[in-house]
């Protein structure tokens, strides 16, 4: 297992994974993906025997990101890193390959809290059991599309 900063030559690979796990998490465009490299900190991939098995794509407060999700946790919270997204190959599954990417950011977050969502309408009943193993605590729920989807927003104290 390995843990590095994506570059911009794996950036095909993690949008396939991205689009191979929806509807968990959004649909992205490259061009997303690109601005992500110069905005995120960190952004990074986790490799299996020179595979890209995962990545974590982490925001901090303050960028011009057109989300939701993100704005509410700017407008909430002060000192905190942003987990845009977290998505690890269906093949690499059940590997403890998730873990290891939050334990990365955990040790190298210099914030007082981890932030992150999680879909529960239509429901990510599997991310959720994860994320409250790992001590993360649902502090409020965004419901948009006219009542299609909702997340819970989770927090992480550090």
């Amino acid at each position: 297992m390995n843990i590095r900063e994506a570059e911009k030559k794996d950036l095909s690979t993690i949008l396939s994974i991205n689009q191979s796990a929806l509807p968990h998490v959004n649909s992205i465009e490259l061009s997303e993906l690109e601005e992500f490299l110069k905005v995120a900190n960190p952004f990074i991939v986790i490799e299996m025997d020179g595979t890209i098995a995962g990545f974590i794509i982490v925001l901090q407060k303050g960028l011009d990101y057109d989300s939701l999700n993100y704005k509410f946790f700017c407008n909430n919270y002060y000192d905190f890193d942003y987990v845009d997204r977290i998505v690890i190959s269906e093949h690499f599954r059940g590997k403890k390959l998730g873990t290891a990417l939050y334990k990365y950011l955990f040790n190298h977050s210099d914030k007082k809290q981890i932030t992150c969502e999680i879909n529960i309408k239509p429901p990510n009943v599997n991310s959720m059991k994860f994320h409250k193993s790992l001590g993360f605590k649902q502090v409020a729920k965004l419901v948009t599309e006219k009542g299609a989807k909702g997340v819970a927003m989770m927090v992480k104290e550090l």
